[in-house]
């Protein structure tokens, strides 16, 4: 018997329990390259017929496979032969194997105390409705550095990967986008970054919503992220498609947009894009916020007001992780009054989970309201009023707002 091989005995128990009744899962994990690869293999049910998923995990990469009963037995082969220092974990409804290989090649076999546990196979039927899995995205993922190049999302862009999925399912929808198909669909993107979702934004438009004729333009003053935007553009062939500005987005202008969106934009950044949508008469503006400290400023001396006109949170002002939560929320408040109050829908919604990222909320606004609408304009007072502040949008917004709000002060 060969260094590191398994005793034979042992291997065929291995091989009997995995397609045996009652088999669980199998995980097996070894040092390859300095990385460690684990490799894992359970019995799904897909399609009503019994099928092995296979997943393998190294360094950062995490590629997924599921295979007949055939191929799972090449694949259990393949790990039943792995040579080097390893650490084997078979579990079954009867009980456990576990086996350790040590460098010099033994190997430590024990088992549990014999067990009951519920083995039944899940239906894994289930097919995300994912954007980005709705077309071939594997060169799009690879250029942006969220995939590598087999197409395996890469474990540190897990969450990257499904927030941007979750931004693309809140733009608008085919059916939506019926009457501009024969026009260019321009799309401003504010505070760009390093891109990931303008370029997803662009496939996802011509791909899965059928526009024929996309422009998206992502605004950012970095010139190192511009530039390495534009590298990424010319790689992907859409240097023409999705162009990149080096600027402040205030010093910014642009003829037309039907569509303006940011994601985490840092404080009065994105209340800048919001009014840039406005101004420029966007049928859609989608607004992810990031940090919100321009109200925090101006919101701290209402812990010293009577009560009555801010006072009654004294308590909750004085301490900064609560008076930072609360300002959050005023200002997302404010943001969304103002937005119907120019005539935009405004949902606040949660657009990802909170465990993909803390910064979850959006607001997404789309043009068709009637502007002034004195219910939202008395709801806008009100807050605003009570806490005795100005938010940054108000100003500006300038005479668009102001001339709805003197109707009613």
């Amino acid at each position: 018997m060969e260094k590191y091989e398994l005793d034979s005995s042992l291997a065929e128990e291995i091989r009997s329990r995995v397609f045996g009744e009652g088999f669980i899962k199998i995980v097996q994990s070894v040092k390859r390259g300095g990385e460690k690869f684990t490799i894992s293999l359970r019995p799904v049910s897909i399609g009503g017929e019994k099928r092995f998923q296979a997943e393998m995990r190294e360094g950062r990469s995490v590629q997924v496979k599921n295979f007949d009963m055939p191929g799972a037995a090449e694949g259990l082969d393949e790990i039943i032969a792995q040579k080097g220092a390893r650490e084997l974990h078979l579990i079954t409804a009867s009980g456990d194997l576990h086996v350790r290989t040590t460098k010099k090649g033994r190997s430590l076999v024990s088992r549990s105390k014999p067990m009951e546990r519920d083995a039944a196979v899940r239906p894994h039927d289930k097919i995300k409705n994912l954007p980005l899995t709705s077309f071939d995205s594997a060169a799009l993922l690879e250029a942006v550095g969220i995939a590598v190049a087999n197409g395996a999302i890469r474990a540190s862009m897990r969450p990257k990967y499904d927030q941007v999925n979750d931004f693309l399912r809140e733009l608008p929808q085919a059916e939506d986008l019926k009457a501009r198909k024969t026009e260019t669909f321009t799309v401003v993107d504010c505070g760009c970054g390093k891109a990931y979702l303008k370029f997803a934004m662009y496939f996802h438009l011509t791909r899965n919503c059928g526009l024929g004729n996309v422009k998206v333009i992502g605004v950012d003053r970095r010139s190192d992220v511009i530039d390495a935007a534009r590298k990424t553009a010319k790689d992907l062939g859409l240097e023409d498609k999705v162009v990149f500005e080096e600027c402040d987005l205030a010093a910014f202008d642009v003829e037309k947009a039907d569509m303006v969106t940011s994601l985490h934009a840092c404080d009065t950044a994105t209340d800048e894009a919001l009014a840039k949508g406005a101004e420029w008469k966007a049928r859609w503006i989608l607004s992810a916020p990031c940090c919100q400290h321009e109200l925090q400023k101006n919101l701290g001396s209402a812990a010293k007001r009577p009560i009555g006109s801010g006072g009654e949170f004294a308590g909750l002002l004085r301490q900064s992780i609560l008076r930072e939560r609360l300002c959050d929320i005023l200002t997302d408040a404010y943001r969304a009054l103002i937005m119907r109050i120019i005539g935009y829908r405004t949902q606040t919604i949660e657009f990802v989970s909170r465990e993909a990222t803390a910064k979850n909320i959006m607001l997404k606004c789309e043009y068709g309201l009637k502007p002034g609408l004195g219910e939202s304009v008395g709801e806008y007072l009100s807050l605003r009023d009570y806490w005795q502040v100005k938010p940054f949008l108000e100003e500006r917004l300038g005479p668009m707002l102001s001339r709805h709000l003197e109707k009613y002060s």
